[in-house]
């Protein structure tokens, strides 16, 4: 069964945790991972090691997010690192499609390149999914196919990025599971 649904926990120590579907680095995480299996399917041989690593990175980074959504609960340690591999793995990701435009000689967008700056439009449509960048994912051209993979992954590490700082600040002002456990069981014997 699947389980994505916030757990709300009113009562106990275990705080609200889950609903991963619901982050927007899930969800363009899970076009990453798409655009990827699309990507290396059409522009590496059949055998080529490098698809596997691709897809795996890809992979890796989607599911650390959903990952760490649920240890969330009882570890905001563990959330933390967990969203950092997939940050990592992300990283890992954006060079190898760097690679693939510097080894065939083509070109990687700057940051004002008129297509980047598109994308940034594009990126902000609400509920975004695969079809909204499929034009760009699967387009003919292998350099803007590439290209707009790297502008997805470059946004997912930005917006993980920026989880990371909540969730320290989070932990700062509100604590671990240790604490909360430690002040639930003072609040019950007060009640006593």
């Amino acid at each position: 069964m699947e389980n994505d649904t916030p757990n709300n926990n009113k009562e106990g120590f275990i705080p609200t945790h889950g609903g991963y579907r619901n982050l927007i680095t899930y969800q363009k995480s899970e076009v990453i991972y798409d655009g990827t299996i699309y990507f290396t399917n059409r522009f590496f041989k059949k055998y080529d090691r490098t698809i596997d690593q691709m897809v795996q990175a890809a992979r890796s980074g989607k599911q650390n997010i959903a990952e760490a959504s649920m240890a969330s609960a009882t570890s905001k340690e563990t959330e933390i690192k967990l969203t950092n591999v997939a940050r990592a793995s992300l990283e890992e990701l954006l060079i190898d499609y760097q690679d693939f435009l510097r080894t065939r000689k083509l070109g990687v967008w700057e940051k004002e390149h008129r297509y980047v700056v598109r994308f940034r439009e594009l990126n902000r449509t609400p509920n975004a999914n695969y079809e909204t960048y499929r034009k760009a994912i699967e387009h003919d051209d292998p350099e803007i196919c590439a290209n707009a993979m790297i502008c997805l992954i470059k946004i997912v590490t930005y917006l993980l990025s920026q989880q990371m700082k909540s969730l320290e600040k989070a932990f700062i002002e509100e604590g671990g599971m240790r604490e909360r456990m430690t002040k639930a069981r003072i609040d019950y014997r007060k009640k006593q």
